[in-house]
């Protein structure tokens, strides 16, 4: 790759990017860098441009592609942060500071792996763009792994599949996440992946003709129903997606699934995609209960666009999603898709809106010292899957799946958590401790004179937000 390559891509959505600045910063970067190879024998300048380009991919500023390109430099070479700084400008040197800093990180023991957790949630919410050249960067590595020990090798698989994968999924960064899946299952479990590969590549291959005669009829519906400027083509569900789905039914015969290939029809607008959707139903018939429609509410991640699964041709089950143009920009880089700060440089609203539990993540090391409750509340609150559960004005809030009543009331407000005496779901009376659905409307019943919650809660609570408030209140009183 050349500096060229990265320019001309920076150049599809930021024409007037300062190309002299980025020039700059790619000869301060190899001349840092000069003479020094990486494992395979390339020039160790290389990984720094493939870093910066999978962030040009995805359409970030110049600072942080500057930051790719220098993210190396403190660690490699005598350059320090400071002269960075002078250089390039305190943006630019923070971010390159706090790649650095989660660089130090290992996957090494519970200890360690929470330790580590915390210092990296403490980055994301001093600059989120960190994280994200952190996977720019752990992207690049897994494709030149096989030169690597194998122990280092697995270990550096195992921390993406722990620790980096979650994080990407939670920030709605679907493409990022499937292509660091899939780089670490190879090494992480090389076995699984090389039955599961030698499955679905044949599969794949004799899908080939009907796919494209399924997207032509497609193709010619949207055009003759007057659907302008769409875009439609087929996509292929990333083999460790195929590998967990198969693992969850305990069958590991490919052949079961009816979802291993996807059409993605992209339009203009919201009333495109149901128009489209309207005319794939029109021509082939959906499979009931199949159709999903996360524009109206999207999913936790933010995720918006129609899904529907249909009765196609000879008989074959395919699955069809509908997004607009900016919906699949946010599909693919999720948080980096929304990327603004203001000139303070604090962040935006439209950006904060989807962090907001990073900061939840930070604070949670003041109420939670030992290290595997700390790993449980992240799995659960970070990682874990999500619903949406209603109040009865209409409110939606976010929570982990299996959570409570008790876990709801304190998302509210820990004044109605301690006041809390029952809830009714669906209108209906329900327990505390019955786990919550997506969906469910909930309505928390409180007494003004109760002073305090009941210690009870702390055996069937999710959150850590209420485990935690449930605690201190106990103290108080």
């Amino acid at each position: 790759m050349k500096l060229a390559d990265l320019i001309s891509k920076i150049k599809e959505y930021n024409p007037h990017a300062d190309e002299d600045l980025l020039t700059l910063a790619y000869e301060f970067a190899d001349e840092a860098h000069k003479g020094q190879k990486r494992r395979s024998g390339e020039d160790f300048i290389q990984h720094c441009l493939s870093t910066s380009y999978t962030l040009a991919t995805m359409q970030m500023d110049t600072p942080t592609i500057i930051a790719g390109l220098l993210h190396e430099v403190t660690d490699e070479t005598p350059i320090t942060i400071n002269e960075l700084s002078k250089q390039f400008g305190k943006d630019v040197a923070v971010l390159v500071e706090g790649v650095s800093k989660l660089g130090l990180m290992k996957y090494r023991g519970v200890d360690k792996y929470a330790e580590n957790l915390r210092k990296m949630f403490v980055a994301m919410a001093k600059d989120i763009r960190i994280i994200v050249i952190k996977f720019a960067d752990r992207l690049d590595n897994l494709k030149t792994l096989d030169v690597l020990p194998e122990e280092k090798r697995d270990r550096i698989a195992r921390e993406v599949l722990e620790i980096y994968v979650p994080i990407a999924n939670r920030l709605g960064m679907g493409r990022i996440k499937t292509q660091m899946e899939d780089l670490a299952f190879r090494y992480v479990q090389p076995q699984e992946y090389t039955a599961l590969m030698a499955q679905v590549e044949p599969i794949i291959g004799e899908k080939e003709a009907y796919l494209h005669r399924i997207e032509q009829m497609a193709r010619k519906d949207l055009e003759a129903a007057g659907i302008q400027n769409f875009k439609i083509e087929s996509r292929v569900k990333n083999i460790y997606s195929i590998y967990k789905k198969l693992e969850k039914k305990g069958d590991m015969e490919v052949s079961g699934l009816y979802d291993l290939v996807a059409f993605r029809i992209v339009v203009e607008s919201v009333a495109d995609c149901y128009a489209a959707l309207g005319i794939v139903h029109q021509h082939w018939k959906p499979l009931p209960g199949r159709i999903k429609d996360y524009i109206a509410q999207p999913k936790t991640n933010n995720y918006r666009g129609l899904h529907t699964t249909i009765f196609c041709e000879e008989g074959e089950i395919v699955e069809f999603q509908i997004r607009t143009r900016e919906m699949d920009q946010e599909a693919k880089f999720g948080i980096a898709a929304h990327w603004h700060y203001d000139e303070s440089g604090k962040r935006s609203t439209s950006l904060s809106k989807g962090i907001e539990w990073i900061d939840e993540m930070v604070s949670l090391p003041q109420n939670v010292t030992d290290d595997q409750e700390y790993l449980s509340s992240v799995r659960l609150d970070a990682f874990g899957d999500r619903i949406f559960v209603f109040t009865p004005q209409g409110d939606v809030i976010n929570l982990p799946e299996q959570s409570t009543p008790v876990d709801f009331a304190y998302r509210i407000h820990t004044g109605v958590g301690r006041r809390c005496v029952g809830a009714k779901i669906n209108d209906i009376m329900g327990t505390l401790e019955t786990p919550l659905q997506s969906g469910d409307v909930v309505e928390i019943l409180t007494d003004k004179n109760r002073k305090k919650p009941n210690a009870d809660w702390l055996s069937f609570v999710k959150t850590s937000c209420a485990r935690s408030h449930i605690r201190a209140q106990l103290r108080e009183v």
